[in-house]
């Protein structure tokens, strides 16, 4: 065994595949503010065989005390605001946030806004934005790794991405229609 390690690590110099240095891990926090579990899909895949994020040091712990990164799906409802704040305040200094979805950015997708509530950075400083309805696995650990890497992970703000229900409303088209989304059917009333 430790031959062929010895014979990998020589032929990865040889071809320049060198790994990048991450000399540290990064423990997540992961917080449901509201959401409609779509992200949360793409978050247990991200943690899959085929992503592996355990691979670069990167895992998922049970309380804020330990973690290194607040990872926030949904809008944030105020119902979960207090208990969101209450997350943010038991974890160790520096203390990062990621956003992550489209309702998580304060985009308006799932609900009213007087429902639903807003995006986590009306809560909290905002370190990574991931966009995306669902946002796919690949983005939610490029977006963790550059956390890692140190990298700034700043992109536009809520107010400068689409928001989708604007968009649509400028097309002309309805709210209930969307992409992903069919008319209902009526039904017929049996006589």
């Amino acid at each position: 065994m430790l031959t062929l390690l010895r014979d990998l690590r020589r032929r990865r110099l040889e071809l320049g595949l060198t790994a990048p240095d991450r000399g540290r891990s990064l423990a997540v926090r992961h917080v449901d503010a509201g959401s409609c579990n779509g992200c949360e899909h793409e978050l247990t895949l991200a943690s899959s065989p085929y992503y592996d994020l355990q691979r670069f040091g990167i895992g998922v712990v049970a309380s804020p005390r330990h973690a290194d990164v607040l990872l926030v799906t949904g809008p944030v409802t105020s119902r979960m605001r207090e208990p969101l704040l209450a997350a943010y305040r038991a974890m160790p200094e520096p203390r990062l946030v990621a956003a992550l979805g489209d309702c998580a950015l304060g985009c308006g997708l799932l609900g009213l806004p007087r429902e639903a509530g807003s995006g986590v950075e009306d809560v909290l400083p905002v370190d990574a934005r991931i966009p995306g309805c669902p946002p796919e696995p690949a983005a939610i650990a490029a977006a963790l790794l550059e956390l890692i890497d140190g990298a700034s992970v700043r992109r536009p703000a809520p107010a400068a991405l689409p928001r989708p229900v604007e968009a649509r409303r400028a097309n002309g088209a309805s709210l209930s229609s969307g992409p992903g989304t069919r008319p209902r059917a009526r039904r017929r009333r049996r006589s």
